[in-house]
């Protein structure tokens, strides 16, 4: 492979405008070479190949500049001929003596601007080893490129750097020096083993901890036999699944729940939990009490879809057993989970492996790559996890589908921290609790303050328009809701039957003038046609009353009473359908005893008025049969002594008497 890699490297011509143009973490520029061994240490970088680009080039005697117009362009004032045979003997010499395994990058010598100059480039392909380089003060150290820097490979970067260069086994499948199987739980084992279909009544909990048995093609044993002591020792992914106290091994291992009500952690109390255990039991642990978080947010206010999640349980499900698949576990870092009131952190220990595409996995679309390849294996199996690389794009994709906003991953050197919001509706009924919360203690102008820009977003949000009516009742300024009707006026329509009901009654408690009986008559009359619980229906009843409308009052309840048959035993709804006969039945009296009328309208009016009565008598009597209360019973006898009243003048005239 190396021989190949020179070859190609060898064969190509470097072309500096095209060097230019690569990758900066491929490519190292020096225009004076002042410091050996910094040019070493990036050569030891490049061949350790920590972004898989294949190696690099350290370029001297050029550097990149800008033009006037600030666009990239390379300068090459090139290096003399006694500094071109300076600075490569001495790298060459450094390769050999400080690099560990040895390097001898390939050179080139390249035309520089001036004749009697050259650019002096140095060739390094990807190697199979992890090179180390050894300074004049200290011991050998590894690096690596991280975009322009050349930097020191450490902790989790370092062992990655290992494994993928085979100096090491992957984490995962070494056997722990300290473990032995009275550390694995059996009935654990078992369990799993039942739930992953592996498990054969035939053999005992012995056979699969073997130094033999191979459960997968894609899982190594679960336990290793030291070759000296022929003790057999589980292998770190055996401990964390099946592990009886795996904290004593791996102090990192644990997971942390903290729930915050509200936005950060200035709040003066929270709740806090460390979760131990091995990790299955921790990942179901931690998923019991972030379903509580994935409860149903309802929105009567119009919308097409009323009733959606705060988060979607498949994401949250997802993020979690990321979290844990993915994480280094030399680190002593816990998993940690944190609930916001509008958003949940979930924070996993390492950095992204360098495998993996950031901008790609990102919006999903990585390369599927696992950190814990046999934990991977593990998971999948138990159903934890999603097929190899779908796990972010699963987050993404049901995230979106709920309406939320896309979640977002901090990626930093040590750590990936995975943040879902809450669905934007309850954000807007947190927010709608606090402007309740500052009506309720009289903090009128805090109120205010914060209902107006929700309205200014959404004007025709139902609460938010209750709220702002009783808001500006309160405040002694229902001029305002006038105004804001006006303003919408156009477009009543699209308010919630349940808004306009709320509109028209604080309309009505301002100073009746035409316009605002006419602009209650009309938010009334498209509140009709929508649909009512019993007491909103009731509302609207009263309102059309208020307005001097009891024949449309009387039309809508028996409407109601079609839609709802079981309204016909509530003793509210039977009085007020009895008030508005009597109402009836008294304008049918005042045109009877009209003297303008002419005898035939009379006649017809105190029939009208009789039959009027006859029914208002019958509903109210059926109220009382269903009152349930002492005061409703008071007030449906008041109208039955009124209506007796009533009663009582509606005989009709004789005709002597001029009528």
């Amino acid at each position: 492979m190396l021989g190949t890699q020179r070859e190609i490297f060898a064969v190509k011509k470097i072309d500096l405008k095209e060097l230019a143009s690569r990758e900066s973490e491929q490519v190292e520029w020096k225009e004076n070479v002042t410091d050996i061994e910094d040019v070493v240490k990036t050569i030891a970088a490049f061949a350790n190949d920590n972004s898989n680009l294949g190696g690099g080039y350290v370029v001297c005697g050029a550097r990149e500049s800008k033009d006037d117009h600030g666009f990239q362009k390379m300068e090459i004032p090139g290096l003399t001929s006694a500094q071109f045979k300076a600075i490569e003997g001495q790298v060459l010499t450094l390769c050999r003596e400080r690099i560990e395994p040895p390097l001898t990058p390939l050179v080139e010598e390249l035309p520089a601007a001036m004749d009697d100059r050259r650019i002096l480039v140095f060739i390094i392909p990807s190697t199979g080893y992890a090179h180390s380089f050894r300074s004049s003060d200290d011991s050998g150290k590894y690096y690596i490129r991280i975009s322009r820097e050349t930097r020191e490979a450490r902790n989790g970067i370092l062992r990655e750097l290992f494994v993928r260069k085979r100096v090491q086994e992957p984490w995962d499948r070494r056997a722990h020096p300290a473990a032995t199987l009275d550390d694995i739980d059996l009935l654990a084992l078992r369990e799993v083993m039942k739930r992953v279909g592996l498990w054969d009544d035939t053999k005992g909990l012995e056979d699969y901890l073997s130094a033999s048995t191979q459960l997968s093609p894609f899982v190594p044993t679960l336990c290793v036999k030291e070759s000296l002591t022929n003790i057999l020792r589980p292998r770190n992914f055996a401990l964390l699944l099946f592990g009886r106290n795996i904290q004593r091994f791996f102090d990192g291992a644990v997971s942390s729940f903290s729930l915050y009500p509200g936005q950060d952690r200035g709040e003066p109390y929270a709740e806090r939990i460390m979760l131990d255990g091995n990790i299955l039991e921790q990942i179901a642990r931690v998923l019991e009490r972030l379903n509580t978080e994935a409860y149903t947010v309802m929105d009567k206010s119009g919308h097409k879809a009323p009733n959606l999640v705060k988060y979607p349980q498949r994401a949250l499900h997802e993020a979690v057993v990321n979290a844990f698949a993915h994480r280094d576990y030399e680190s002593d870092q816990p998993v940690r989970i944190t609930v916001f009131s509008e958003r949940i952190e979930i924070f996993s220990p390492g950095a992204l492996p360098s495998a993996i595409d950031k901008e790609k996995f990102i919006i999903g679309r990585a390369t599927p790559y696992w950190r814990n390849q046999a934990l991977a294996w593990f998971f999948n199996k138990l159903q934890l996890a999603q097929a190899e690389g779908q796990g972010i794009a699963t987050i993404l994709r049901t995230m979106k589908e709920e309406g939320c906003p896309a979640p977002t991953f901090d990626l930093s050197i040590d750590s990936v921290l995975c943040t879902l919001p809450a669905h934007p509706r309850h954000a807007l009924l947190r927010d709608l609790q606090d402007i309740e919360k500052a009506i309720v203690i009289g903090n009128l102008s805090e109120a205010e303050q914060k209902i107006d820009p929700l309205l200014e977003k959404d004007p025709f949000n139902s609460r938010t328009v209750e709220l702002f009516c009783e808001l500006e009742k309160l405040s002694g300024k229902p001029q305002k809701i006038f105004e804001f009707v006006k303003k919408h006026e156009s477009k009543i329509e699209i308010f919630t039957a349940h808004a306009q009901v709320v509109l028209a009654e604080t309309l009505m408690g301002m100073e009746l003038k035409p316009e605002i009986v006419n602009l209650a008559l009309s938010l009334l009359h498209l509140a009709s046609q929508g649909q009512f619980e019993e007491d909103e229906a009731k509302r609207l009843t009263v309102g059309l009353r208020k307005l001097g409308k009891d024949q449309e009052a009387l039309k809508y309840i028996e409407r109601m009473l079609l839609l709802h048959s079981h309204w016909s035993q509530s003793a509210t709804f039977l009085q007020l359908k009895g008030k508005c006969l009597i109402e009836l039945a008294k304008r049918c009296i005042d045109t009877a005893r009209n003297r303008d009328s002419s005898r035939q309208i009379k006649g017809k009016a105190w029939d009208q008025c009789r039959y009027y009565l006859r029914e208002a008598e019958k509903c109210l009597n059926e109220g009382l049969q269903h009152a349930k209360n002492a005061s409703d019973t008071k007030w449906i006898e008041k109208d039955l002594e009124f209506l007796q009243k009533l009663k009582s003048v509606s005989t009709k005239p004789k005709q002597n008497r001029g009528q």
